[in-house]
């Protein structure tokens, strides 16, 4: 009598868990048709050449007059533009990939963690495009200047291009997640791990981070890490803000009343 037992409990969890299983690999495929057919219009146009000679403009236009950048490897002029332009079509599609991840998990969620998780979800977007936009638009001019302004006549730049890839993509990721900071306290404090009261004493320890990371992971300049340091500081006072707003409107319901969503 006990092996029909066993086989009705599994027959009883298969279903739901074969289910989610469907479901998340459906999300996944339109996740990446979104990232495939942004990948296809940005191949048309501006195309590969184009979007590296947009991303390598802040260096260029600080190198001395006649320099330009090269490929040490053969495959270089071919693999480098074909990179950057996946990258740019994730970074454009990303609003679809996250909204695919929120819809997975949505249903699962009660509606005070509904008021949580999206909002979470837009800003931690849009915080991350800001930071990638401040690094280009602004960092970058201002790191090659100065690193232009102490290069002795003699030397003549010619980056390769593969090495300016990487530092672009290493930029971008420290300052995309350094703009994340204020999500990160939200987080932390919405959860109960921390409290208001605890981030305010943290706030000198906090600068002193700041600087320790901007002074790890951006190149040997006092620019690029003012410029990532003096950011993350801010925006951690802008956590401390948010964060008491999101405490006060996604506290849950009374105990017995919450129910989650169809």
């Amino acid at each position: 009598m006990s092996e029909p037992d066993k086989e009705d409990e599994l027959a009883g969890t298969e279903q739901p868990f074969v289910a989610h299983l469907v479901e998340l690999r459906d999300r996944l495929i339109k996740a990446m048709v979104a990232i495939g057919v942004v990948a296809a219009v940005l191949f048309l146009y501006p195309g590969p050449g184009a979007l590296y000679d947009i991303l390598a403009a802040p260096l260029v236009a600080h190198l001395p007059k006649g320099a330009t950048l090269i490929a040490t490897s053969v495959i270089s002029p071919f693999l480098v533009p074909l990179k950057i332009l996946l990258m740019a079509a994730f970074l454009v599609a990303l609003p679809v990939v996250l909204y695919q991840a929120w819809a997975f998990i949505a249903p699962g969620l009660y509606s005070h963690e509904k008021k949580l998780v999206l909002p979470l979800v837009f800003s931690s977007t849009v915080l991350f495009f800001i930071g990638v936009g401040f690094c280009y638009f602004f960092v970058f001019g201002q790191v090659f200047s100065f690193i232009q302004s102490f290069a002795p006549k003699s030397i003549t730049a010619a980056p390769d291009i593969e090495a300016y890839l990487s530092f672009v993509l290493t930029m971008f990721i420290a300052f995309g997640l350094a703009f994340e900071v204020p999500i990160v306290v939200v987080v932390l404090a919405r959860l109960g791990f921390v409290t208001i009261e605890k981030l305010k004493e943290f706030r000198p320890y906090f600068i002193v981070l700041a600087f320790v990371i901007a002074a790890i992971i951006t190149p040997p300049d006092v620019v690029s890490q003012l410029a990532l340091a003096i950011p993350m500081c801010l925006l951690y006072e802008l956590g401390i803000w948010a964060a008491q707003i999101f405490i006060k409107h996604t506290k849950a319901p009374e105990a017995g009343a919450t129910t989650a969503d169809s």
